[in-house]
C-alpha cells in the first residue's frame, strides 16, 4: 500500500523542469519543447488591408477614441467637442449622441470601459511635455440613454516626470493617447515623439479630489507612436495602433499578470500608406474596428474601417482560451496560505498542467508541472515565496486559469 501510495504522488506531483523560450508556432523560432512563454518569439515583417471602408460624417472628423458597446461603436473627438457619438457598425451612421456637461475637451484621446463606466482620457496634445492638468473622465454607462451625461475625473502626473518647463513641439516622451481598464486599475501607453517607445503606466480608476500619480511599469520599443489600444482580458490580448511613417497594429498576447510585454510582441503593417488611425474596438477579438482622422493636406477623409486578424491571433486564442480546466472545478486551499498550499482539479480528461506563480510586478517566481488525471486531482504546491499577494496560473493544452493567492 505504502508502494502504491508514493507511486500515484510521483505521478500526481512530480516537478519537472520548465522549459523557456517562444512557444508562438507562428514565430520564426518557435520552440514546440518549450512550455514557459519567455516573451522571446521573434516574427517575419506582415501587412493587413483595411476593408469595409466607410467614409464618416464631419461630425466626427477628429474621431479619436472607440469603444464596443449596447451594439453601437462610441466614439469622440480630440477638439472641444464635448459628445460621444454612438456609430452604426456596418455603416458608420452617428445613431445617438450624448453630451457630456461638466466637463472641457482639451484633448480627449481614448475611450475605454469596464462592466459599468466609459472612461475618456483628456492626456493628449503634451507633445512638448508641460501639461499639469493630465485627467481621465468617468461616465456611467447607466446614465447614456438620457442624452445628457455628467463625469467624474480622476486626475494624474507621471511618477518620473519632474520637469513640466516644455520641450518644444513633439520633443517628449509623455504624451500619450491610449489606455485601458482592468478590474481594478487604468493602464496608460504613451505616445513618445522622441525615443518611439512607449511607457506603460498604471494608476486607480476611481475618482479622487487628489491627484494620482501614474506609476511607471514598463518601457518598450515600438518603433513607432501608438495612438490607441484595446483589451481583451479573457484571451490576455491587448492590441494598440499606432503610426511613424505609416500605420501598423501591435500585437500583445499571452502575457504573465499585468506584465503586458512579457509575452509575444508581434507588429504589423497596415497597408495604407499617411493614413493616421486613431482608435480601435473589437467584439470577438479577430475582426477589428478602426477609425482615422481627417487629413484635409492629403485630401483623406475620416472612416470607419475594419481589419482582420484572424490568421495571427486564432492559433492563439486556439491553444489558450477554450479551457478544459473550469473555474468552478479548481478549489484552493488555504488562502492565504503560509508555506505551502493544495488545489484539487476535478479535470475533464488527462493532461500535463503547468503551474505558475508571477507576483504583482508580472515576475514569475514558481514553475511546476503536473500530471492531471480524469475526474478528482489534489496537487501539494510548496513553493517557498516571500508574504504577499500573487496570481496562479494553470495552464494545460486546452487553456489558462488564474487565480489570486496570498501568502502571510
Amino acid at each position: 500500500m505504502r508502494t502504491l501510495f508514493l507511486f500515484i504522488a510521483i505521478v500526481i506531483s512530480v516537478s519537472l523542469k520548465a522549459q523557456p523560450g517562444c512557444t508562438d508556432p507562428l514565430a520564426t523560432n518557435y520552440n514546440n519543447t518549450a512550455t514557459i512563454n519567455d516573451g522571446s518569439c521573434v516574427y517575419a515583417p506582415a501587412t493587413v488591408t483595411p476593408y469595409n471602408i466607410k467614409t464618416l460624417s464631419d461630425t466626427v472628423a477628429e474621431t479619436s477614441g472607440l469603444v464596443r458597446h449596447n451594439n453601437y461603436l462610441w466614439t469622440h473627438n480630440d477638439n472641444s467637442d464635448l459628445n460621444l457619438y454612438a456609430l452604426d457598425t456596418a455603416t458608420g451612421q452617428i445613431m445617438q449622441t450624448v453630451s457630456v456637461q461638466n466637463v472641457t475637451n482639451y484633448d480627449w484621446e481614448d475611450i475605454t470601459q469596464d462592466s459599468n463606466y466609459f472612461y475618456v482620457g483628456d492626456f493628449g496634445n503634451n507633445g512638448n511635455g508641460n501639461r499639469t492638468d493630465l485627467h481621465i473622465l468617468r461616465i456611467s454607462k447607466a446614465s447614456l440613454s438620457n442624452g445628457t451625461v455628467l463625469a467624474d475625473t480622476i486626475r494624474f502626473s507621471y511618477s518620473d516626470q519632474t520637469d513640466f518647463s516644455g520641450s518644444g513641439a513633439n520633443n517628449t516622451d509623455y504624451d500619450c493617447e491610449a489606455f485601458i481598464a482592468t478590474d481594478d486599475s487604468l493602464y496608460l501607453f504613451t505616445k513618445q515623439w522622441v525615443s518611439k517607445k512607449t511607457s506603460v503606466y498604471v494608476l486607480p480608476k476611481t475618482p479622487s479630489s487628489s491627484v494620482y500619480i501614474a506609476s511607471l511599469k514598463h518601457t518598450h520599443d515600438v518603433q513607432g507612436m501608438i495612438t490607441a489600444a484595446t483589451y481583451l482580458a479573457d484571451k490576455k490580448t491587448i492590441v494598440l495602433t499606432g503610426y511613424n511613417l505609416n500605420p501598423f497594429v501591435y500585437l500583445l498576447y499571452d502575457f504573465n499578470s499585468n506584465n503586458f510585454f512579457s509575452g509575444n510582441k508581434r507588429k504589423i503593417d497596415i497597408v495604407q500608406p499617411f493614413s493616421q488611425i486613431e482608435a480601435i474596438a473589437t467584439q470577438d477579438g479577430k475582426s477589428f474596428f478602426i477609425t482615422n482622422e481627417k487629413l484635409v493636406q492629403l485630401n483623406i477623409p475620416a472612416r470607419l474601417q475594419k481589419i482582420d486578424l484572424t490568421s495571427y491571433l486564432n492559433p492563439y486564442y486556439q491553444t489558450a482560451i477554450a479551457s478544459v480546466i473550469n473555474d468552478q472545478d479548481v478549489v484552493i486551499y488555504p488562502n492565504p496560505a503560509v508555506h505551502s498550499f493544495s488545489i484539487s482539479i476535478n479535470a475533464q480528461e488527462q493532461s500535463t498542467v503547468i503551474l505558475k506563480l508571477t507576483d504583482v510586478l508580472g515576475k514569475i517566481v514558481f514553475v511546476q508541472q503536473f500530471a492531471l488525471s480524469t475526474g478528482a486531482n489534489k496537487l501539494m504546491v510548496k513553493p517557498n515565496v516571500a508574504a504577499g499577494l500573487y496570481n496562479l496560473t494553470l495552464k494545460n493544452k486546452g487553456g489558462i486559469l488564474t487565480k489570486k493567492l496570498s501568502f502571510k
